[in-house]
C-alpha cells in the first residue's frame, strides 16, 4: 500500500511537472476536466422551444444533448449542444426535457427501456382547455410508467428564454417524486427562475391550464368598465347632442370626439373606485349580520372581492385619460373660439364685465380637489405594485388601501358635487326630464361613503372589530346560557 500510494504521489508530480505551464497549468486543467464530465441535459424535441431552452441551459454552464429522429437533418441548434438519436440522448442523460406536442408522445413507448429510472420534465401545452380527458404529463407517466414525471416549466415562451427575460420569473412544477422535484428546481434556479412546487402529478391539468388563462382577474373589471363606458356615452350622446339638435336645431356633433369622452372618462373613473371600496364595505355587514366571520362570503361577492386591485387600476386608467383630455381642452378649436367670441362681446358692451367671487371659489375648489384626488389616485396605483407593496408593513399597507383610499373617494365625489352645486336644481338641467351623467355616477359613491360612515360609528366598529379578532356571537350567547345554568 505504501509503495502504490509514493508510486501515484510521484506520477501526480510528474504530471504536473509536465504540464506546459506547470502546477499553475495543471490546476487550470482541472476545472475543464471536470466540466467535461458533467452530466449532460437532454432535450427531446428540436424546434423553437427546445432550441430556446438548450440555448438557455448552455449559457448557465449546463452540457446539452438533443435527441432527434432525424439527428443529421433536424436545422441549426444552439452552438456546443449535441445532437444524437432519441437512444443515445436517453441512455447519455439522467434528467431529459419534453419538449413535444403531445401527439408525438407515442415513440417514447419504444424508449421505454431507455428511459427506465430517468426524469422527464414535460413543458407541453395544449391549444386549449379540457382539450384531453387526462393531463399530458399524466398521460405521459402512462406510456413511460418506468420514468418519472414532472410536469413544469410550461409557462416559459421560446421568446423569454432567447431574450433572457428569466430572472426571477415565477414557474410552476409538480410530481409524485420530491427528489426528480428537486433536480428540476436546482437547474431551474440555475436559469434565474422561481419555481413554485404545485404538489403531485394531479394539478399537472391545472398547470396546463395557466398558459391558456388570459387576464382571468381582468375580465370583471374590464366588462364592468367597458359596458358602463358604453351607456354612459350613448346616454350623453342622446341628452347632448341629439337633444340640441331635434330640440334646438343645432349641430354640436364635433364634441363627440372630446366633450363627450371627457365626461365619460371620469364617471366611469369615480364608479369603478367606489366598487373597488363597495364590496367590503358589504363585506362587514354580512359579518355584522351573521355574528362571525367563519362563515363564508356568497360566491359572487367572493369574486368581486378578489378583483378590487383591478378595479382600482381600471379606475386609475380612466382617471388619467381624463386628466389628459382636460389638459388639450384649450388648445381645441371651439374652446378657442367661444373665448374670442366673448371677448369681443364684452368689448362692445358699455358695462364692464363684473367679477363673480363664488364661480371663482367654485371654479378652484373644483380644479384643486381635481388635482389631490388624481394624486392620492397615483399613489393608490404605485402602492399596488408588488415591489412597493413588498416593502410596506402591513399596516402601512392597510392605511394606504384603507385610509387614503376612502379618503380619494370622498375628495373625488366632492369633485363630481362642485361640478354640479349650482345646476341641481335648474329646470334646464334635466333635459328630457333626464339627469346629467354626473348625478348618476354620485350615486353609487354616497351610497359607499354613507355605509362607510355607518361602520365608523363607535358602537359598530366595536363590535366589527370583535369580530374580526375571532369573536362569534352565537359562542358569546352560548357561554351566557351556560352561567345562567350553573347560578
Amino acid at each position: 500500500m505504501t509503495v502504490a500510494s509514493g508510486v501515484t504521489e510521484d506520477a501526480k508530480l510528474e504530471s504536473v511537472s509536465l504540464h506546459p505551464l506547470g502546477r499553475r497549468g495543471a490546476a487550470m486543467a482541472l476545472p475543464q476536466e471536470q466540466e467535461q464530465e458533467q452530466e449532460p441535459l437532454c432535450i427531446f424535441g428540436t424546434g423553437d422551444l427546445g432550441r430556446s431552452l438548450g440555448l438557455r441551459l448552455l449559457q448557465t454552464g449546463c452540457r446539452v444533448v438533443y435527441g432527434s429522429r432525424r439527428p443529421h437533418s433536424c436545422g441549426p441548434l444552439p452552438q456546443g449542444a449535441q445532437v444524437m438519436s432519441h437512444e443515445a440522448a436517453a441512455k447519455a442523460a439522467r434528467l431529459i426535457f419534453i419538449c413535444v406536442h403531445r401527439e408525438h408522445y407515442t415513440f417514447m413507448e419504444t424508449l421505454a427501456p431507455y428511459l427506465e429510472g430517468k426524469v422527464l420534465v414535460d413543458l407541453s401545452n395544449n391549444l386549449k382547455k379540457d382539450m384531453y380527458a387526462e393531463a399530458n404529463a399524466a398521460y405521459l407517466q402512462r406510456l413511460v410508467p418506468g420514468a418519472t414525471v414532472v410536469k413544469g416549466l410550461n409557462t416559459l415562451s421560446a421568446w423569454a428564454l432567447q431574450n433572457g427575460l428569466l430572472t426571477g420569473k415565477q414557474v410552476y412544477l409538480c410530481g409524485n417524486s420530491a427528489e426528480a422535484k428537486q433536480a428540476v428546481v436546482e437547474v431551474a434556479s440555475k436559469m434565474g427562475l422561481t419555481v413554485l412546487d404545485r404538489g403531485s402529478l394531479s394539478a399537472a391539468q391545472e398547470l396546463e391550464d395557466f398558459p391558456l388563462r388570459l387576464f382571468p382577474e381582468w375580465r370583471l373589471p374590464l366588462r364592468v368598465a367597458v359596458g358602463l363606458a358604453a351607456f354612459f356615452y350613448f346616454y350623453l350622446l342622446i341628452r347632448d347632442v341629439i337633444y340640441a339638435y331635434v330640440e334646438q336645431g343645432k349641430d354640436i356633433s364635433y364634441r363627440i370626439m372630446v366633450s363627450l369622452a371627457n365626461k365619460v372618462f371620469p364617471i366611469v373613473s369615480l364608479v369603478m373606485l367606489s366598487l373597488c371600496y363597495l364590496p367590503g364595505v358589504i363585506a362587514a355587514f354580512f359579518q355584522l349580520y351573521r355574528g362571525t366571520k367563519y362563515k363564508r362570503f356568497p360566491n359572487w361577492l367572493d369574486r368581486w372581492m378578489l378583483c378590487r386591485k383591478q378595479m382600482g387600476l381600471v379606475a386609475l386608467g380612466f382617471a388619467f385619460l381624463h386628466a389628459i383630455y382636460t389638459f388639450i381642452i384649450p388648445i381645441r378649436y371651439s374652446v378657442r373660439h367661444k373665448l374670442i367670441s366673448r371677448v369681443v362681446d364684452e368689448n362692445n358692451k358699455t358695462t364692464p364685465f363684473d367679477f363673480n367671487y363664488t364661480e371663482a371659489w367654485g371654479t378652484d375648489s373644483f380644479y384643486v380637489l381635481g388635482i389631490l384626488g388624481f394624486f392620492l389616485y397615483v399613489l393608490l396605483g404605485l402602492t399596488s405594485l408588488p415591489s412597493v407593496g413588498g416593502s410596506l408593513s402591513w399596516r402601512e399597507f392597510s392605511f394606504i388601501q384603507s385610509k387614503l383610499g376612502h379618503l380619494t373617494l370622498f375628495i373625488c365625489t366632492a369633485h363630481g358635487y362642485i361640478y354640479g352645486w349650482n345646476k341641481f336644481l335648474r329646470a334646464s338641467t334635466y333635459k328630457w326630464y333626464t339627469p346629467p351623467g354626473y348625478m348618476l355616477c354620485l350615486i353609487v359613491p354616497s351610497v359607499v361613503l354613507v355605509l362607510k360612515m355607518l361602520l365608523l360609528l363607535p358602537c359598530v366598529d366595536r363590535t366589527l372589530t370583535r369580530i374580526r379578532q375571532g369573536w362569534e356571537r352565537a359562542q358569546s350567547m352560548e357561554t351566557g346560557e351556560n352561567k345562567a345554568t350553573n347560578l
